[in-house]
Parts: structure tokens; sequence; C-alpha cells
């Protein structure tokens, strides 16, 4: 398979998926490195297919349904995964982390975590690669993005998030 069809073949193969999409998986499908799939994924956002990277892979947006919104939370490093949870577990997805930096402005990091798993498994790749939040470089403000199901999903992520003190005030 040359380039131009490995490229179609990656575009397709994330148009169709249900979730991200990791390099390492997609190389071993199409049978080249995870170099390779790096720098198709690269040329492909040139050519203007609006690619994602997450913690869990690539990914295509998706028309979003239900309700999106923000929220402004602060808390420590270590109580990163009970935020995330509290927000997962009335049925939302956290699509981002914002945090406004004095220098280089608004920085998003893309998260789409929408269960335990993939909370556990974030907290995971946190761990090992020795990352810190965002949110360190702004004393622990931070906005989420989160899309919610249903107005009930959304009043229950903001109960959750207030209950557990994370909402900024």
């Amino acid at each position: 398979m040359d380039s131009e069809a490995r490229r179609r073949a990656l575009a397709e193969r994330l148009s169709a998926a249900n979730g991200p999409l990791s390099a390492a998986s997609l190389a071993r499908e199409l049978s080249v490195s995870r170099q390779i799939i790096v720098g198709d994924v690269a040329l492909l956002r040139a050519g203007g297919l609006d690619i994602t990277a997450t913690p869990r892979g690539y990914l295509l947006p998706r028309l979003p349904s239900g309700i999106t919104c923000t929220f402004a939370c602060r808390h420590r490093a270590d109580q990163m995964e009970e935020e995330l949870n509290a927000m997962v577990d009335q049925g939302c997805t956290v699509l981002d982390v914002i945090v406004e930096h004095p220098i280089y402005g608004q920085l998003t990091g893309p998260l789409d975590l929408s269960s335990r798993y993939d909370i556990t498994e974030f907290i995971r790749k946190v761990e090992e690669n020795a990352a810190r939040p965002l949110s360190l470089l702004t004393d622990g403000i931070h906005l989420h993005t989160l899309r919610c199901p249903d107005e009930g999903a959304f009043e229950r992520a903001a109960a959750a998030l207030e209950e557990a003190g994370f909402l900024a005030k």
C-alpha cells in the first residue's frame, strides 16, 4: 500500500471508529511503524482533517449530543482522579482541561474521558510518565468542558463537584 492509500485508509478508520484509536494499534493494522502513523496524522491534519489526539489515541470530532458545559474547578493534584470520577459517574464525558497561562494564554489538553476505566488508564499514564497536571501552572484552578447526555446529568455533575469542594468560587 502506498502512502496516499495508507492515509486514506487511516482517515476511513478514524471516521468509522466509535472511540479513540492508538497510533500503535493503527500501525499494526496498517503494517507500518507507529512513527509512520504519527507522520500520516500530521499530514492529514495539514490537509484539513480535524484529528484530535487524546491520551487514549486519535479521534475525529463527532456531532455533540446532549449538553456541553464548562465547570471552573480547583483542587490539589492528588485529587485529580476523584474530581474526574465525580463527573463521569454522573454520565458525563470530560472533553478537556483548560488553564489560563500568564505567558502562553489558554492551554487546552484534550481528555475524552467517559468512564472510570478511562480515568484509571489516564492516571496510569500520568504516573508512568511522571507528568504533572496543567492545573499546577495555575495554583489548581482550571476549567473542564463536559458533554452531558441531558440536563439531569449536568445538574448531578455540578452537585457532585460542589459536594466534593472542587467548584472554584
